[in-house]
């Protein structure tokens, strides 16, 4: 089902989210919901809190294909990409940040299987995004020159 877009000034962008603790049918349609929303708003990735649940979940979706993320953690990063970012919950602007180059993460699936994965370039870039919503962060704290998406 397609949620609505939590927008920059609700509260819930700001919590720091909780760890899931039961892999059940409520966090398969949670995920379902945000893949659904994710595709509808056609974005590189989407947290929990950016549908109002402030629960540790993210995915994205990029050239790699579509990943699920549930109670991630970063084991490290390494190197630098600076680039200009966007987010479906600050429409219509875009910013400047300086992200790591690649990244290894462990995380659960919504089975509660634990995998690690690295990913890099882009890849990793969508992953500290979103991995920065669920600590209650945003690109805009981040970015050093925050403008009209069209600029």
């Amino acid at each position: 089902m397609i949620k609505t877009i939590v927008q920059v000034g609700d509260p819930v962008l700001r919590e720091s989210c909780k760890p899931v603790e039961k892999f059940d049918d409520a966090l398969s349609r949670l995920l379902d919901d945000m893949r659904d929303t994710l595709l509808d708003a056609e974005g590189a990735g989407l947290a929990a809190p950016q549908i109002g649940v402030p629960l540790r979940v993210a995915c994205v979706n990029v050239e790699e294909g579509y990943f699920e993320f549930v109670n991630p953690v970063f084991v490290w990063q390494k190197g630098e990409q600076y680039g200009a970012e966007g987010c479906l919950s600050v429409r219509g602007k875009a910013g400047n940040v300086l992200r790591p180059s690649k990244v290894k993460i462990l995380f659960y699936d919504r089975k509660g299987d634990r995998y690690s994965l690295v990913a890099r370039d882009f890849f990793a870039r969508a992953i500290c995004h979103e991995f920065d919503h669920l600590d209650g962060i945003l690109y805009t704290d981040k970015a050093d020159h925050i403008r009209d998406a069209e600029d």
